[in-house]
């Protein structure tokens, strides 16, 4: 079985206050690992990831154990804007020519469908974390150009998806943005990815789920009938199949070709309810690097975007103001009438891939390993396209898009 010997890296994933970690709410109590313990699923990871497939795998009537080196929603979950888009970061038309139209129709479908399963999943778990459904606006960039959008907007359409181009003067009765238009789609939604993120692990937690934190895995073993797992603390314990949601502390060993890791920055504004645009749809670009603009319930302006290659933390830290002051500058353009000083600003981690799409599934290599590599700016959806993918497989049963999500 070849494995790494430790089955993650440690990087600081964020630095700064995100906006979801100003009320100050407590993840569900974790504990220290006890002697003997035998878990039928472990999760590795204590972010949106582990809790969707923890949830999912509660479902099917597994019992799970969810480990994490920090605490629970304590590396990057918080550090999410939390649009929850099914437009993923590669357009329709390229992706299709990556990976061909069917596939890359399949993959826009399968996401498209996991934002309305998770905003289900939310009303019926009653988590109270502002879950609101949202139109976004795609506006034109470097990507894709204004000629560019309305292919992209067609072909969208000839697949059955909610979107449609609008023209200049749409585009402005819409948001008040200046530009030449942009596809409108709908069936997106937002949330507070902290707050989603701990109600899952209360729910959980609730349902017989066992939370261990902090707890850093340092080795993971086959043995008959399943694994052993050993911790930087010294302790032992066996696990029938482990599920690695580490996110972007992922081992080398598990990452796979064409997968890096980048850094993000993001600011949130002072509330300024008046300057909110009408319907509060998400706002993007296609450009690269992009900008995406959100709004949050109590009339805040989120705002991020200036990605680039991961280098270390402390340059990614160094960066945050001058990251911060090309953010204010780009967004100043498209909404001038709002007040783009922030209240709270924060970098993080976060995922890219060649084709936009992420990595779920059985590690190759690894018997009863798996793993939910979500990468792109969509990645609390491909989450829950994990969730889905993961406990199917635990259960032996087969998904129609594992050959477009899997390792393979």
């Amino acid at each position: 079985m070849a494995r790494p010997r430790k089955p993650s890296t440690t990087r600081d994933l964020r630095t700064g206050t995100p906006v979801w970690l100003a009320d100050g709410a407590a993840a569900p109590r974790a504990q220290a690992v006890p002697d003997g313990l035998a878990v039928d699923v472990a999760i590795i990871g204590g972010g949106i990831s582990g809790a969707l497939i923890a949830d999912a795998l509660l479902q099917a009537g597994r019992g799970v154990a969810v480990f994490d080196r920090r605490g629970l929603v304590a590396g990057s979950t918080p550090a999410s804007t939390a649009l929850l888009q099914f437009e993923i970061d590669q357009p329709l038309t390229i992706l299709s020519r990556k990976i061909g139209r069917e596939r890359a129709a399949r993959a826009w479908w399968r996401s498209a469908a996991a934002v309305d399963q998770l905003r289900a999943r939310v009303a019926d778990l009653d988590l109270r974390c502002g879950m609101r459904e949202r139109d976004t606006i795609y506006l034109p960039g470097n990507v894709l150009n204004a000629t560019a959008l309305r292919e992209e907007a067609e072909a969208r359409a000839r697949i059955g998806l909610r979107s449609r181009h609008v023209d200049r003067a749409a585009l402005h009765a819409l948001c008040g943005i200046e530009r030449p238009g942009a596809i409108i789609s709908h069936g997106a939604a937002e949330a507070d990815p902290a707050r989603l993120t701990r109600g899952l692990w209360r729910s959980a937690q609730a349902r017989g789920a066992q939370l261990f934190a902090p707890v850093d895995i340092a080795d993971i073993a086959p043995r008959r009938g399943g694994l052993r797992l050993a911790t930087a603390q010294g302790s032992t314990f066996r696990a029938r199949a482990v599920v690695h949601a580490t996110g972007y502390e992922v081992s080398p060993a598990l990452r796979p070709r064409g997968h890096s890791i980048i850094s993000t920055w993001a600011l949130a504004t002072r509330p300024q309810p008046d300057a909110i645009w009408p319907g509060r749809s998400l706002i993007w670009e296609a450009a690269d690097p992009y900008l995406y603009i959100r709004s949050t319930p109590d009339g805040r302006i989120i705002l991020g975007g200036e990605d680039e290659e991961f280098a270390d933390a402390e340059r990614r830290d160094r960066l945050i103001p001058r990251k911060v002051a090309r953010l204010q500058a780009k967004a100043a353009r498209l909404m001038p009438w709002v007040d783009w000083t922030p209240d709270f600003t924060w970098a993080g981690c976060f995922g890219q891939s060649s084709t936009g799409l992420p990595a779920i599934g059985a590690v190759p290599d690894m018997p009863g390993c798996y793993a939910a590599l979500g990468y792109g700016g969509n990645g609390i959806t491909f989450s829950m396209i994990a969730a889905q993918m993961i406990s199917r497989a635990l259960q032996g049963l087969a998904d129609p898009d594992a050959d477009i999500f899997g390792f393979g």
